[in-house]
């Protein structure tokens, strides 16, 4: 999607801010002794209070209103009535269709006590978000992304797992371009103004790369147990720099 309108910028931007309410609202709510299955059902009453639907349920025919991987589940995680336990990593994907606009942001937290493994997976992966959306900035290649991820995640000595990647969203949650999570020396195209994409590293402490999807059909993870983290926001191409719409 290429924003042209104040329109479109008003919807995407309404779109980012239920998002980032509902993660919120669900940061907030998740503790132990609390299922996936129950922050599923509060995230669908936040969409519900702002006309929002769940966008993988539209498109896709997902069971649920979000995402929620648990441990070495990487992302497409299905809410289960497991109750979180203290020291699992809980990731929430959320990505609401609001009045036709689609925004996409994905979280990670850590349930106390967390080991030093964690605590460093997790600030490698919000490291590496904050510099891929440093690095998209307008005229600069698609590739710098990637570079930007792949850098920080071997500087920090985790795996980058690199069949998962951005996209560009907006009308549809997956929507060209393809935004990849290493350097692609091919992606030369310029970042033009008013480009919106979903920029989403996925890392591991493990020293697979490779995923697998999981009998249910939608779970992606690790292969070898590694746990997992995902960090992710939409943001839309400027002159004055990255505008996070999911902030």
């Amino acid at each position: 999607m290429t924003v042209n309108n104040e329109r479109d910028l008003q919807g995407m931007k309404r779109a980012g801010q239920v998002v980032a309410e509902t993660l919120r609202v669900l940061k907030t709510a998740a503790q132990p002794g609390v299922t996936p299955f129950e922050l599923d059902a509060l995230a669908g009453k936040v969409f519900a209070a702002h006309g929002a639907e769940s966008a993988p349920r539209l498109e896709y025919g997902a069971p649920v209103n979000v995402f929620i991987s648990v441990n070495d589940d990487i992302v497409h995680g299905l809410p289960t009535q497991r109750p979180l336990t203290a020291g699992d990593m809980v990731k929430i994907d959320v990505t609401p269709n609001v009045g036709g606009y689609v925004a996409d942001a994905a979280i990670t937290l850590a349930l106390p006590p967390a080991s030093p493994v964690v605590v460093q997976l997790l600030a490698c992966g919000e490291a590496a978000l904050a510099g891929a959306i440093r690095a998209a900035q307008l005229g600069r290649p698609l590739s710098g992304i990637g570079r930007a991820i792949e850098t920080t995640v071997k500087k920090r000595g985790f795996t980058l797992l690199r069949e998962l990647q951005g996209h560009g969203v907006g009308r549809a949650i997956h929507e060209q371009p393809n935004v990849p999570n290493f350097y692609h020396p091919g992606l030369k195209k310029p970042l033009h103004e008013g480009l919106v994409i979903a920029v989403e590293p996925m890392i591991s402490s493990g020293r697979a790369w490779r995923t697998r999807t999981k009998r249910d059909g939608w779970t992606i993870c690790t292969t070898d147990g590694g746990l997992a983290a995902h960090f992710e926001h939409t943001i839309m191409i400027t002159g004055s720099g990255p505008l996070i719409l999911t902030a």
